[in-house]
C-alpha cells in the first residue's frame, strides 16, 4: 500500500519541493510515505544500478536539509545488502560514527560503529524515545538498517516532536521544565545491564572518573554493583533550527513502564530505590504515573508505522523524531549507527 501511495503522490503538499530535485539526473525519486506528508520522506531509485553511497555523498548537503525539514528519511529499494554497506552509507552522510557508552540496553557490535538494535524480548514493546535522552550527550542523528525483517510485527514506529510537543498538556510541560528529571539506575542484580556492559570497561576507577566529569552521583553497593543518580534535561533545543522539543526518558525509566506483575515482584525484592532503573523529578519527588501515561498515549497518537523491507535504511534527526519498537514474531535484525555527538553542557572540572 505504501509503495502505491508513493507512486501516486510524488511530492509533499505540506512542504512543497523546489523544481530542482536532489538528483539533477533524476536517479532518485522522493515522496512522502503518507498522504498527509508526515515523516518519513521516502527516497527510491529510478535505476536499480544507482550507487546510493556515492550518490548520498555527492548530495549530502541537500539530504541533510531534507532531514531537518522532514525529521526522517527512508532509503528504500537500493542495494544496501550488508552491515558494511550500511556503515558506508552512514559515513557518506556523517563521516564520524559514534561508540555507544553509558548504555541503557544490551547491544552487540556487528561492524565498526554498527550495533544491533535493543536486544529486548520479542514480545515486549519499546516506547517512543529520543536516543540517549537520559544522558549528558547524545547522537544528533541515528540510522537504522533492516538486515532481516520480522515475519510479523517488529516495526519501528516514529513520531515527530513538531506534532507531539505542541499537543502536550501545558501543566506537564511546566512541571518537567521546572524540575527536570532524575534518573536512578542500579547496575547488576542479573536483571539489567552490568556496569561493565553499560560503561564498556572493567575498571571501576574509569567509571568513577566518567561519573565525576559528567555530574553523575554514584555509589558502589554489595556484590560489586553500582547505583547512579543524575539530573538531566526534560526539553532540548535543536542546535540548527532553535526548535524546543520534549527530550527525556522519564516515561521509559519510570517504574510504571514495567509490567504490573514484574513491577510488584521487583518492588518487593529491592524497593523503589533498588529497581534496575527509575525516574523522579529532579528534586527527588515522585512523578505522577498519570503524566507518564499521557506522554506515552500522545506519542502513540502521533506515531507513523510501516513494515520494514530488507535493505531499508531509516535516518532520523534525533531531536525532531522519536522511535519505538513493536513486538514481533520470527527472526528480526535491525542494525543501528549513531552520529554527530551533541553535548548538553561542558564537563565539570
Amino acid at each position: 500500500m505504501a509503495d502505491k501511495a508513493i507512486e501516486r503522490s510524488p511530492f509533499s503538499p505540506r512542504r512543497p519541493l523546489k523544481a530542482t530535485q536532489v538528483s539533477e539526473a533524476g536517479l532518485v525519486r522522493e515522496s512522502p510515505l503518507r498522504a498527509d506528508s508526515g515523516p518519513p520522506l521516502v527516497l527510491q531509485p529510478n535505476d536499480a544500478a544507482v550507487d546510493l553511497v556515492h550518490w548520498a555523498g555527492v548530495h549530502r548537503a541537500a539530504l541533510m536539509a531534507k532531514l531537518i525539514a522532514h525529521g526522517a528519511l527512508l532509503f528504500r529499494g537500493f542495494s544496501i545488502d550488508s552491515p558494511e554497506a550500511f556503515a558506508d552509507l552512514a559515513r557518506a552522510l556523517t563521516p564520524d560514527l559514534l561508540d555507544y557508552l553509558e548504555r541503557a540496553a544490551a547491544r552487540s557490535q556487528v561492524a565498526p560503529k554498527v550495533f544491533t538494535s535493543t536486544e529486548l524480548a520479542a514480545d515486549q514493546w519499546i516506547p517512543h524515545h529520543h536516543e540517549m535522552s537520559y544522558s549528558h550527550n547524545w547522537p544528533a542523528r541515528i540510522y537504522f538498517y533492516c538486515d532481516t525483517a520480522a515475519a510479523e510485527g517488529g516495526c519501528t514506529p516514529i513520531a515527530s516532536e513538531r506534532e507531539f510537543f505542541p499537543r502536550l498538556d501545558p501543566a506537564i510541560k511546566r512541571r518537567f521544565i521546572e524540575h527536570k528529571v532524575m534518573y536512578v539506575r542500579n547496575y547488576g542484580h542479573g536483571l539489567d545491564l552490568t556496569w561493565q556492559d553499560a560503561f564498556q570497561t572493567d575498571d571501576r576507577a574509569a567509571v568513577e572518573d566518567y561519573c565525576r566529569r559528567f555530574n553523575v552521583a554514584f555509589e558502589w553497593t554489595d556484590g560489586n554493583r553500582l547505583r547512579t543518580r543524575q539530573v538531566r534535561q526534560s526539553i532540548a533545543t535543536h542546535p540548527q533550527t532553535g526548535e524546543t522539543v520534549w527530550f527525556n526518558h522519564a516515561h521509559l525509566f519510570h517504574q510504571s513502564n514495567l509490567e504490573p506483575e514484574i513491577r510488584e515482584v521487583l518492588l518487593q525484592a529491592f524497593g523503589s530505590e533498588g529497581l534496575p532503573r527509575n525516574a523522579y523529578f529532579g528534586d527527588g519527588t515522585p512523578i505522577e504515573t498519570s503524566m507518564l501515561d499521557d506522554i506515552r498515549a500522545l506519542y502513540h497518537e502521533c506515531a507513523v508505522s510501516f513494515p520494514w523491507q530488507r535493505g531499508d535504511v531509516l535516518l532520523l534527526d534525533n531531536f525532531i523524531t522519536v522511535h519505538a519498537r513493536e513486538p514481533y514474531k520470527g527472526a528480526r535484525r535491525i542494525l543501528v549507527a549513531m552520529a554527530d555527538l551533541h553535548v548538553s553542557g561542558a564537563p565539570s572540572s
